[in-house]
């Protein structure tokens, strides 16, 4: 599994998926390592996902869309293949599709359940750092002396 703060990417080996997580948090951390282990289960050499731990010192907004240190931290974020920048929910629907686990997210696309899924999303990203026992956005921010001015 190829987890790593920072991937640059000939075009031929560019992942379908960059995911950008926070590597402090141990259920986004485990997470990754089961989309990781799943894309090599069935990718092979030929994975489709990439993951870029923001946590890390070395994380460079420049590199990954000018998503900043405090939007990264504050919800969950992805960069595909394109170049788009993927959002909340939307990340999880293409990272799981992409390892033949999208059924699991399928619902979150129906018309009454989408509303209510990226709701209880919000209101998860809002309250993970607090749930998962690390500290705050602002002194994570603070304690990365001025990453989170942008």
């Amino acid at each position: 599994m190829n987890i790593s703060s920072q991937q640059n990417f000939e075009p031929d080996d560019c992942p379908a998926l960059t995911v950008l997580y926070d590597g402090g948090c141990p259920l986004c951390l485990r997470e990754v390592k089961l989309l990781g282990r799943k894309d090599q289960e069935r990718h092979g050499e030929r994975l489709k996902l990439a993951f870029v731990d923001i946590d890390r010192a070395e994380y460079n907004p420049d590199s990954y869309s000018g998503i900043s240190y405090r939007e990264a931290m504050g919800r969950i974020h992805a960069i595909d293949a394109s170049g788009a920048v993927l959002r909340d929910v939307e990340v999880f629907r293409r990272a799981y599709g992409l390892v033949g686990l999208g059924w699991l997210y399928a619902p979150t696309q129906w018309p009454l359940l989408r509303p209510v899924i990226n709701l209880a999303y919000g209101i998860w990203a809002g309250l993970r750092l607090r749930l998962t026992g690390r500290p705050s956005l602002e002194s994570l921010c603070h304690a990365r002396s001025g990453a989170c001015l942008t």
